[in-house]
């Protein structure tokens, strides 16, 4: 009996150790367990933590090149050997002083004593003297330019009755003259016959030295050249009409018509640019001897324009009579940002020039204008003291920018 109680015990007691140490290996096994998550999840922290920093990095490099391609993305490249095809020109802005400016239209006019009127000294058929007589045909002082013959005319030559009153009237002269020293004639009547010839002589004179087989030639009053022709080779001419225009060209009139809304000013104007429309150039009086003549005091019959007048030395390019772009210099003004004219590029009605970020590196910038003056013009906003602009060649950076792709460029700035 009390051995089978002994195993009893014993069994009991072996199956509670057996369970103990059971729990004690899987508790063990479970902690390590444990340990080996924590571990697996630190590992994959880091890991995690890691790749997030090279996809921050990653992220903050491709923002950087985006930066990058937005900061230089309007950029143009001219490179210098382009530069080198045309005629280029960047220059610095500065500050200067610069002149308010009344933009008007205005005419070139012959100056007072520059042409003559070539006018028929007979009534009669004229002919040309020389087949290439026309405007522009440059002439001497007595150089003939038309004959006039009467020969055929109804009333006989017309050389022939001028020479036989002359003829005439003289005779009658010598013969008054010997009757009045024997008192045959009066003195009233020797003063009539003296006043017959004399006027008969003036006649003669005209055009004594005129006469030639084509009839009675006409010259040139002056040097210069033929301005116009009024009449045709074979025309029928009266006396005393105008048949030619002979101008020396050497000085003209520069005619601007202003507005009286700027009558006030005008005290204050004294010189002037102006631009021709048939070669598109600017030309200061300044540079052509230019001076005022006079300002108007009122305005001109059936219109409201008051005349300023400016006389200068021809340079052999202004043509007489043509209608031009008027610059009227007014007083000065300082510290003002100006650029030639040749600087701008217009864009449906914007202004534009090109800016210099490199040697080759170019961006385009939009600028406000001021006053115009024909060769420069004041900008108002847009470009500031130190900007180095492009002043010849604008146009030849516009056309390379319509083009312009710039991956990859490296230039520094």
């Amino acid at each position: 009996m009390k051995g089978i109680l002994f195993l009893t015990v014993a069994a009991l007691c072996l199956y509670g150790c057996k369970g103990t140490m059971k729990g004690t290996v899987e508790h063990v096994h479970a902690h390590e367990a444990v340990e080996h998550v924590h571990e697996g999840h630190e590992h994959g922290d880091a890991h995690d933590h890691e790749k997030h920093e090279h996809g921050d990095a990653h992220d903050h490099e491709e923002h950087g090149h985006d930066h990058a391609r937005e900061e230089h993305g309007d950029e143009i490249i001219f490179t210098r050997e382009q530069a080198a095809r045309t005629e280029f020109e960047v220059k610095e802005v500065t500050f200067g002083t610069f002149r308010r400016v009344i933009k008007t239209t205005g005419q070139v006019l012959p100056a007072p004593g520059d042409e003559a009127v070539v006018v028929a000294t007979t009534g009669g058929i004229v002919t040309y003297a020389n087949q290439n007589l026309a405007a522009g045909y440059a002439v001497k002082k007595d150089d003939k330019l038309f004959n006039i013959n009467t020969k055929n005319l109804g009333e006989g030559d017309y050389y022939a009755r001028v020479n036989a009153n002359y003829e005439k009237a003289l005779a009658a002269y010598r013969r008054a003259q010997g009757l009045l020293a024997d008192k045959i004639v009066s003195k009233r009547e020797y003063e009539a016959i003296q006043l017959e010839f004399r006027n008969a002589k003036i006649a003669y004179d005209a055009i004594a030295g005129q006469k030639t087989p084509r009839g009675v030639r006409i010259v040139s009053p002056m040097g210069g050249y033929v301005k116009n022709v009024l009449v045709k080779d074979g025309e029928y001419v009266t006396e005393g009409q105008a048949i030619a225009t002979v101008s020396q060209n050497r000085r003209l009139v520069l005619r601007a018509d202003v507005s009286e809304k700027y009558f006030s000013v005008l005290k204050s104007i004294r010189t002037a640019n102006f631009r021709t429309p048939y070669d598109n150039r600017v030309y200061e009086l300044e540079e052509l001897s230019g001076k005022l003549l006079s300002v108007g005091k009122a305005a001109s019959d059936n219109t409201f324009f008051v005349p300023v007048s400016f006389e200068f030395d021809n340079c052999g390019e202004v043509i007489p009579g043509s209608f031009v772009e008027v610059f009227l210099i007014s007083s000065p003004m300082e510290r003002v940002v100006s650029i030639p004219v040749s600087a701008l590029t217009n864009e449906m009605g914007y202004f534009y020039v090109y800016k210099q970020l490199d040697e080759e590196g170019y961006r385009k910038q939009e600028v406000v204008l001021g006053a115009n003056d024909g060769r420069h013009v004041q900008v108002v906003k847009g470009l500031k003291r130190g900007d180095r602009v492009v002043t010849k060649g604008a146009y030849q950076v516009k056309m390379a920018s319509a083009s312009a792709a710039i991956p990859g460029h490296t230039h520094n700035h």
